[in-house]
């Protein structure tokens, strides 16, 4: 009944295997795909006919985790998965980027791979194994993909490359890199490191492209032994070529001329004017042969033809630059009063305005993953509103793209904060994109480091990261510092790079190209690395140092510890005692199993009155000691007096004052504050107090003084 197809390599120490012909034979290919205890099923599926009237590739890449994979059941009341998780829309992006360079020019046909996580053994990340599938179910399955295509993690650890560290190992690990690539270069980086040098990084992309090859070569092997029969590539129009020529007669002069404008909108609109003149000019000369959406693909043609070749001819770019100048940037904090941090980046037309805000525990975020719950103490996330690229649209819940763009600042800053020990805040950054003309996720890198440190965080170091972009015809080739929007649009390359003076903490390369070497690569991060420390000195305009208190609006939080069997009467009966103190006080209160307390309170004397009572309820009162107490109870032989949180203590009628006493209710009353010394405590806790030795007006400790009317 089943025709399976199965090939195995050991891959890092562990068996890789795909297995195709048993599970979703009705995709267009799918492959079972198993790394020592995890398996993804890996399925893609094309539509037999195109799109019509689209000038895209309609692909879709899915990444989906189930719970069964681990054994759990989902959380939340409807008991099964819900909506993409972030570390599924991630992995989705990170299948994407270098899958989508590889199908065949003007193929248009709805695309889909689903990736769906059927077992996770808690050691080998789905994430690589389900890029790699992706590329084996394409491969085998007709579709015009021009792959395969190989990927990989890359660990460095103890001054050595590892390959796909396993998940105990990634703790000791300084770098988190996976790279993916074909068998002629790499088409997509993506990584978090320790301020490692540029050096290091690049060996780390090439140990990654080398270590690749083996999955390669095993995805070829499986194809030729059940392979689909590929698909006819779609052949372009027949006229494409006269079309091409004729548009460009009448269009590229004064898409040049609109191309020397450096101003974003200026050049927009010149552009606009001579896109509609050059099409009406067309339509006319063609008539009924007029195709709009052939017409408007030369026109993107052209487009990128004329700034491209006057980049490679010149060396200048769109706004006069040259390759290796950063744009103006003006660099400021502070610029929200009751923000606990803030900065305002901006770096030519692209702005971002990021805020800290300083949280406390309960603010920490609940991350449900395949792994185990756990705590995240920092967020970053990133807004892109249409204003910042002058457009009105639909305000819409962050995509791919948002969440793609925070995880990867996320990512650079991350390396050089500090412990959660060592700064026990839970810490919120928001970046609001209010201009945009080309890497905007730097500039939020550049807008996190400072509202960080103005909001007195104490990273290690500022941090910085820079857009670079590629423009290569043949072997001539051009690598451009802080690229614009449009460079990027019609660029072969986009290739992040952020980190402070030390070392790259972040780096991200999507290639639109079939791939690139590593010549380039290391012409690009050593210019990347002069722009970095160039943009790092203009930050400093803005700050130069971490703030050496937090913002007066923010929680001041005072850690302290308490036994770790007292803790049961600090939260009190179904939390009745914390409740009281936080609603009495002010302050907010985390306390953990250990007995680490942190008490949080904008207001300083609502955290000391906090922090005291606390200390009240698990410390142990001392004989000798003076204390400050509530008479609670009155009876005939004395006064009970609360005096030291909870605790209560006897006066008794005989050490209440100097003087024979007739009736306690002639000394105090109840309800009265009065001061007393602890005399002794017995053997079963209970505590014997006297006012007699206390001067009750000054706290003064009379010693032992005789009763009047004893000799």
């Amino acid at each position: 009944m089943f025709e399976i197809t199965r090939k195995e390599i050991m891959w890092g120490g562990r068996p890789l295997v795909f297995e195709t012909g048993r599970i979703a034979r009705q995709a267009d290919g799918a492959v079972l795909v198993t790394y020592g205890g995890t398996k993804v099923l890996c399925t893609a599926v094309a539509q037999k006919q195109p799109r019509v009237g689209i000038d895209f590739f309609p692909l879709t890449i899915n990444y989906q985790e189930k719970t069964f994979a681990t054994g759990k059941i989902p959380g939340g009341f409807f008991k099964r998965e819900g909506r993409p998780n972030e570390k599924e829309t991630l992995t989705s992006r990170l299948i994407d980027r270098p899958i989508r360079p590889l199908f065949a020019k003007g193929f248009r046909n709805e695309t889909q791979v689903i990736c769906t996580v059927l077992a996770h053994d808690l050691e080998n990340n789905p994430d690589i194994v389900s890029l790699v599938g992706a590329s084996a179910a394409l491969t085998i399955s007709g579709i015009p993909f021009l792959g395969p295509l190989g990927g990989c993690r890359v660990g460095y650890i103890d001054g050595e490359f590892v390959l796909n560290p396993q998940a105990d190992e990634m703790a000791s690990s300084s770098l988190d890199l996976i790279v993916a690539g074909t068998q002629g270069g790499v088409l997509m980086v993506e990584s978090e490191a320790s301020e490692l040098d540029e050096d290091t990084m690049l060996g780390a992309v090439m140990y990654g492209h080398r270590e690749s090859q083996t999955v390669i070569d095993a995805i070829i092997d499986l194809a030729e032994s059940c392979a689909k029969e590929p698909w006819d590539v779609p052949e372009p129009p027949a006229n494409e070529a006269t079309v091409a020529a004729r548009l460009g007669e009448i269009a590229a002069d004064s898409i040049r001329s609109a191309y020397t404008i450096t101003v974003k909108q200026d050049r927009v609109e010149a552009l606009s004017s001579a896109k509609e003149a050059a099409m009406a000019t067309l339509a006319t000369d063609l008539g009924d042969d007029f195709d709009g959406q052939l017409a408007g693909g030369a026109m993107k043609n052209l487009e990128k033809d004329v700034v491209r070749g006057n980049i490679l001819k010149t060396g200048t770019r769109i706004d006069g630059r040259d390759t290796k100048t950063v744009r103006p940037i003006v660099a400021e904090v502070g610029v929200l009063d009751r923000a606990h941090g803030s900065a305002l980046f901006t770096r030519g037309e692209t702005q971002a305005l990021v805020v800290t805000t300083l949280g406390t525990g309960q603010d920490e975020q609940i991350i449900d993953a395949l792994e185990g719950e756990y705590r995240e103490h920092f967020m970053l996330h990133y807004n892109f509103p249409p204003y910042s690229v002058g457009e009105a649209s639909f305000l819409r819940s962050p995509g791919r793209r948002e969440i793609g763009h925070g995880k990867l600042a996320w990512r650079a800053v991350r390396p050089l904060l500090p412990t959660k020990e060592e700064f026990p805040y839970t810490i919120r950054v928001v970046s609001e994109i209010t201009e945009s003309n080309g890497s905007s996720s730097m500039a939020t890198v550049c807008g996190s480091s400072m509202s960080l440190m103005d909001s007195g965080v104490p990273m290690a170091r500022a941090c910085a990261g820079i857009a670079m972009g590629l423009i290569k015809e043949g072997d001539e080739f051009a690598v451009l510092s802080d690229i614009l929007g449009d460079e990027d649009h019609l660029g072969d390359m986009d290739f992040k790079v952020a980190g402070t003076e030390s070392g790259i903490t972040a780096l991200q390369m999507d290639i639109k190209i079939t791939s690139i070497t590593e010549e380039i690569m290391k012409v690009a991060l050593a210019q990347a690395r002069d722009g970095r420390l160039h943009i790092l000195k203009e930050m400093e305009d803005g700050i130069t140092q971490v703030r050496q208190e937090v913002s007066e609006h923010a929680p001041r939080i005072t850690t302290m510890t308490v036994p770790r069997d007292k803790i049961r009467e600090v939260i009190g009966p179904g939390g009745k005692m914390i409740r009281e103190i936080c609603e009495t006080t002010g302050a907010k209160i985390d306390i953990e199993d250990d007995g680490t307390v942190k008490v949080a309170a904008v207001d300083q004397e609502a955290s000391d009155r906090a922090v005291n009572w606390i200390r009240s309820i698990t410390a142990e009162p001392e004989v000798g000691i003076i204390y400050e107490g509530k008479v609670v109870k009155i009876m005939d032989f004395g006064a009970f007096v609360n005096f030291f949180g909870p605790r209560d203590g006897l006066v008794h009628i005989s050490e209440l004052a100097k003087e024979r006493v007739g009736s306690v209710s002639d000394i105090v009353k109840e309800g009265e504050t009065v001061k007393v010394k602890v005399l002794a405590i017995d053997d079963r806790g209970k505590v014997k107090l006297s006012m007699r030795v206390v001067d009750q007006d000054s706290g003064e400790d009379l010693g032992d003084v005789p009763r009047e009317g004893r000799g």
